[in-house]
């Protein structure tokens, strides 16, 4: 079964209705009641995708005037995967909703959260993936 290609499929602009840049504000909120406490924005990126597994990024950019302290971002892959403003489950949902019918979720995972520089974190969002019967 064919695989379409995929960073056409999870582009910015979609990926962006996905996860809309006021999911920032709303978790930080729910989580410390009161958004202007978050350090930094929240936003998703797609990284690359195979027949096995589709690879999404959590980008988690500084604020200005934020720190983004390793201490504020490493437990954060266990509260992004039970957390209902990020919402994982309806998040793998809508991107089940882009393979066409062609491939289902198996199951779904964070990775631990990565430094790429001082500004920006990542936690990896790993989607397992099969084609569907």
């Amino acid at each position: 079964m064919p695989m379409p290609e995929l960073s056409s499929v999870f582009d910015q602009a979609l990926l962006n209705k996905f996860m809309p840049p006021e999911t920032t504000d709303q978790f930080f909120e729910a989580l410390f009641g009161d958004a202007n406490e978050g350090a930094y924005d929240i936003s998703l990126a797609f990284r690359q995708g195979t027949p096995a597994r589709l690879e999404f990024e959590f980008h988690l950019t500084s604020k200005p005037g934020k720190c983004l302290a390793c201490n504020l971002t490493f437990g954060l892959p266990n509260v992004f995967a039970r957390h209902p403003v990020i919402d994982i489950k309806g998040l793998t949902e809508k991107i089940a909703s882009q393979l066409n019918g062609l491939y289902k979720i198996d199951r779904w995972y964070c990775g631990d959260t990565r430094e790429r520089t001082p500004d920006l974190h990542v936690i990896p969002l790993y989607l397992d993936i099969t084609p569907a019967k």
